[in-house]
């Protein structure tokens, strides 16, 4: 029996990396991946993701490397009518809302036009295949800090009972700061909707926070826990931009996304948006990651703060996930956040 085949945008990544083995290992996919190593040009050679891909091609058998960038339209079109994918997963992207505003048509061509660009190969292609977009919980601009918030001892947290489980999926994205990086997403994030709405193709928008994880390439402008880590390690200043560091953030492990995307392959739905983070209990402020982060090093972490915030950046954040747990009772959160940082310590012990 013919193998099924997934087509797995961003496969250096962290989370297309991660897609990638888990299909391949667990779901018995066979792997195509398309990355050309866009990191590095955004971020240097820190964000450098080559690694990854060696990793990819030495593990997984018969691995299929595909050195296309998303905004070739072309290219895309052309290689979906070869291989026929019977499961798109599209995580590659301009990921950094800072590194955006140097680069703004760069960043919407590779957010928004490369999406579409994958969308309408797919209407054309494999309209039945299920599409799965990773999106980010910046498409809620800077909207989720009118909540009414509460300073505590180490974080800041919502003070709205309405907001106990956290941020839903009815939350508005108008009439807010998205920063560049976030006004492309929300292009993106529309758009597959639209073609799950308006064609019936079975799509979903995955509103990431902080997505991590041991095989993250974590630069200072994407990368939260990645780059914390590798901070204390190296004995590197790490700079805290803002609200006393005490802003808060849900933190989901790539296992745990892949498994979700698994869930819904199995069980697609069209259109469908979802708010993919750690929700309450995998939560931290940047102060409290500095505390767990040192259980795990024996070392202090060297900070300076800088009484700004970054623009369009949130207080607090986390995902309610009752939605996700309602449409997929059989998934759940797997991975704490102190096993998840340390697992990060050991990949970066072991890379360095």
């Amino acid at each position: 029996m013919k193998k099924p085949v997934i087509l797995v945008t961003g496969s250096s990544g962290l989370i297309g990396s991660e897609v990638c083995m888990y299909f391949s290992k667990e779901a018995g996919y066979t792997v195509h991946g398309i990355d050309n190593n866009q990191r590095a040009v955004f971020f240097g050679p820190q964000g450098d993701t080559r690694w990854n891909q060696l990793r990819l091609q030495d593990e997984i058998k018969n691995f299929a490397h595909h050195e296309i960038d998303i905004r070739d339209r072309k290219g895309i079109l052309e290689l979906l009518k070869e291989i026929k994918p019977s499961v798109i997963v599209h995580t590659a992207a301009q990921p950094s809302h800072d590194r955006a505003a140097a680069i703004p048509f760069d960043d919407f061509d590779t957010n928004a036009v490369g999406t579409l660009n994958l969308l309408e190969a797919a209407r054309q292609v494999c309209p039945e295949s299920p599409f799965i977009h990773m999106s980010t919980n910046k498409v809620y601009g800077d909207a989720p800090n009118n909540i009414a918030l509460k300073e505590l001892d180490t974080r800041w947290d919502y003070d709205d009972e309405y907001y106990t489980n956290g941020i839903s999926e009815n939350f508005t994205i108008d009439q807010s700061k998205h920063s560049i990086f976030g006004a492309s997403k929300v292009a993106a994030d529309v758009m597959v909707q639209e073609y799950g709405r308006y064609f019936g193709i079975p799509t979903c928008c995955l509103r990431g926070g902080c997505l991590t994880g041991p095989n993250h390439s974590g630069v200072e402008l994407h990368g939260f826990l990645s780059y914390l880590v590798k901070c204390n390690l190296e004995g590197k200043e790490y700079k805290i931009y803002g609200y006393k560091g005490k802003q808060v953030r849900d933190n989901i492990h790539s296992l745990d996304v892949a498994m979700f995307m698994h869930a819904f392959v199995q069980n697609p739905r069209c259109g469908e948006v979802y708010n993919l983070g750690g929700g309450k209990e995998n939560s931290t402020s940047i102060i409290e990651a500095f505390k767990i982060t040192e259980q795990f090093t024996g070392k202090e972490q060297i900070y300076s703060y800088i009484d700004q915030n970054r623009a369009g950046d949130h207080i607090c954040y986390y995902s309610d996930l009752s939605k996700m747990r309602n449409h997929y009772p059989t998934w759940n959160i797997t991975q704490t956040l102190s096993s998840t940082i340390s697992q990060i310590v050991d990949a970066w012990k072991i890379r360095n």
